[in-house]
Order: C-alpha cells, then structure tokens, then sequence
C-alpha cells in the first residue's frame, strides 16, 4: 500500500503532462494501427480484390491456364453490415461529441460509459459466466480431437523428456503441460481447457486493471467468451492457448509483480516462438505503463536479456531454431499482401469483430487524446497482432491458421473494455 502511495504523484503529474503537450505518439500509432485494419478490412469488403493482384495468378493466366473467373470487386458477405453499421457508429459519435443527440440517446450512452457493479455483483456474475461456460464446454474433453497436426503432436509428447531442451528448439513449455496433463488426467486437453479459463479470468482482471471498473472487466469476457474461434480451440490439444496465456500474464504482471513478468513472457515464446514477435509490443506497453521508470527499465531490461541470451544460448550450443520458426525465406512481397487477407476468411465467424474493429480502433484514438495512455497500447497490440499475419508470409513458408488470431480477439475483447474505463471521454 505504501507503495502505491508514493508513486501515484508521479503517475498523475505523468498524465496531466500527456494531455498539456502535443501527442505525437498517439498519432504515429493510430495512422499505423487504423491503416492496418483498412488494409486488413479491404478483403471483407472485397474478397478477391488483393488475391487477384497476385504475380502468379497474373503468371498463370499468361501461360494459358483457365482458371475461375472471379470479379475482383464482387462484394462479400459482410460488406453491406460492415458499410452499414460503421456509418451508424461514426454518425452516432460525431452526434454525440456535437451534442446534438436526443437527451434520452445520450443519457444511455453516459450511462453505459459511467456504470459499475460492486465486487460481490461482479464475482458473482463472473462465476455465472464460467460455468456456463464450462459446462457447455466440458463435453468436448471426452471427444477424440480430429485436427491433423493431433497425431504427430501426440506422438511428439509421448516421446518427450525434459532433456531435449537443450538439444532443439521447440515449444517444450507446451508439451510440458500437455504430458503433464496426460500424467494427472489421463487425458491431454484438461490442462489447456484449463488454459481457456485462466485465458478468461486474465482477460477479466487484466481489463479491471487497466480500467479501474469490474463492469469493464466483464464487458471484455463476455466478448471473449462468445467469440468463435475462441470456442473452437478452448479445449484443442493441437493449438493450445499456453501462449496467450502466458503472454497476457506476462503484461499483467508488470503492474503486479514486474520481476516475474520477463519470466512469463519467455513461457509464452517456449510455448509458441511467435511470441518473439510480440516483443515490439510489450516494449511499447511497458513504455507507456504507469509505473515508476525504474521499474520501466528493469523490466525491459530483463524482457530483452532473456531474448538475447535465449538466441545466443542456440547459437553457441547448435540448437535448431527452424522447426517451430519456420524457414527464413527472402521476402516475397505477394505473400506479404496476402497475409492482409486471412483476417477476413479467418475470423469470417467473428462477425462482432469484423464489424467494430474500426470503430473501436477510433475510439481507443479519442480516449488517448483525453490522457489515457492505455488506450495507446491496446492500439498497438491490435495493429501489431494484425500485422504478423502478412510478416510471417512475406518472411518464412508459414501459413497463417485461425488459432493464430485468438490474442487479437482477447485484446480487441480488452480494448473494449479499455473504452469503458473510468476516465471521462
């Protein structure tokens, strides 16, 4: 407690500097994040417009191969309700900071915007929603998995020991859990379901945190929870969310316990090596945290050493780092664009999300103007998970699969929450 007393002057006097001076950060992050998620959003609207541009579609028509005739301008299926309901949202919001909506319209969105539930309203709803949740999902643990990366994973855990660390790089955190899941359940998706909950109470305290307000935090799981692709791979053993998780409490922790943070985010890589990714990211989230500048500085820091040492460790010992990176490849700029068009089929079941990410984006951008630095960091996870997706086609012979998308549905689920904050916008 002490603690928290002697930093919050500094933490106030950091925020009223950052709406005295002009916010060139918040700017340079909203025109990358907003022309991401235009780019991104052009395959919805138009489905085969960027596909159609590609040097080997052109390539084969020259050599005389008949392919599917396809109107690189033939609209989606969700283009009219994306068209339609960002021009309700933004005619709504301009309304709405002009003052000129009908009393009972704005008095409901304040209300909303000001709302909050007690503690004992909030842990009661956040029980109700996980055993609902469970229970609707608990079947799928007795049901054999039927992704085909299961059996060659399955035969990898068998075979697995903990001193093949130090021989190849692969994600040993995740087969860790999975064998040890096998040993304690005999049965290997009761710890990454396991996984799925915690990835739902994180994304719950990790919003209070940022926003102050419980009802936030429940806003954020529900949008969490009634999320497709979340749903379909809460109980997988072949995509678990051991990443994500491990990830978003590597976050977390930086308010809670920062020394422990670098430690969950070198979990996070030994899960899934694309967490590497996500370094640009975390530096930019532990910039704009409100804690003192010390702990700004040893955090990443440390966050930056493990990296480092981890990829010199390789380097000395000959660890293979090419099984889970994948083959660096020169960069292939018709994969690279192509990678812009996998948010659209990918998260074709997340139509909440295809239909809000612009608003949400826009609005995040208005609540940093009026100081809430938090704001500004939930742009950049969103922009940058979204732009992994074309990197990591434009660099390796990756592909990009659905799973790979559910940390952008819990920051956008987050970022929603983040709107609701307690700061007046």
């Amino acid at each position: 407690m002490a603690d928290t007393k002697k930093e919050h002057p500094d933490i106030e006097s950091e925020n009223k500097f950052i709406k005295k001076r002009p916010n060139f950060v918040g700017w340079a992050v909203f025109l990358f994040t907003i022309s991401i998620v235009i780019i991104s959003l052009v395959s919805v609207v138009f489905p085969a417009l960027i596909a159609s541009n590609n040097s080997t579609v052109k390539a084969l028509e020259e050599l005389g191969v008949v392919l599917l005739e396809v109107d690189a301008y033939q609209a989606g299926v969700w283009a009219g309700a994306l068209l339609a309901v960002n021009f309700i949202v933004f005619v709504i919001t301009i309304l709405y900071f002009k003052k000129r909506l009908p009393g009972s319209i704005a008095k409901a969105i304040n209300f909303v915007f000001s709302f909050e539930v007690s503690k004992k309203v909030a842990f009661i709803a956040l029980a109700a929603l996980l055993v609902i949740y469970v229970g609707a999902s608990a079947g799928e643990l007795a049901a054999e998995e039927e992704w085909e990366d299961y059996i060659g994973l399955k035969q990898r855990v068998d075979n697995w020991s903990p001193e093949q660390v130090a021989t190849q790089f692969e994600p040993h955190a995740r087969y860790f859990l999975l064998a040890s899941s096998l040993l304690l359940f005999g049965n290997y998706a009761v710890i990454p379901f396991l996984s799925s909950i915690s990835l739902v109470l994180l994304t719950y305290f990790f919003t209070v945190k940022l926003t102050e307000k419980r009802f936030a935090g429940l806003v954020s799981a529900v949008i969490l929870l009634q999320s497709n692709i979340f749903l379909t791979y809460d109980t997988t053993v072949s995509y678990t969310n051991f990443w994500i998780v491990f990830y978003l409490l590597s976050l977390y922790l930086i308010f809670k316990a920062w020394p422990l943070s670098p430690v969950s985010y070198f979990l996070s890589i030994a899960s899934k090596a694309m967490t590497v990714m996500f370094l640009p990211m975390s530096l930019f989230f532990i910039y704009r945290a409100n804690i003192s500048r010390i702990k700004k500085i040893g955090v990443a820091a440390s966050t930056i050493a493990i990296i480092l040492g981890g990829l010199i460790a390789a380097s000395v010992y000959g660890i293979n780092l090419s099984v889970s990176t994948g083959t660096q490849e020169e960069f292939n700029s018709d994969e690279f664009w192509l990678g812009f068009t996998s948010f659209s089929y990918q998260l074709r079941f997340d139509g909440l999300v295809l239909l809000f990410i612009l608003p949400l984006v826009v609005g995040l951008y208005i609540a940093s103007r009026h100081g809430f630095k938090h704001a500004e960091s939930m742009m950049v996870l969103l922009g940058g998970i979204l732009f992994t997706a074309p990197l990591l086609t434009g660099y390796t012979d990756q592909t990009n699969q659905p799973y790979r998308f559910v940390p952008f549905v819990v920051f956008f689920a987050i970022s929603v929450g983040v709107l609701l904050s307690k700061r007046k916008i």
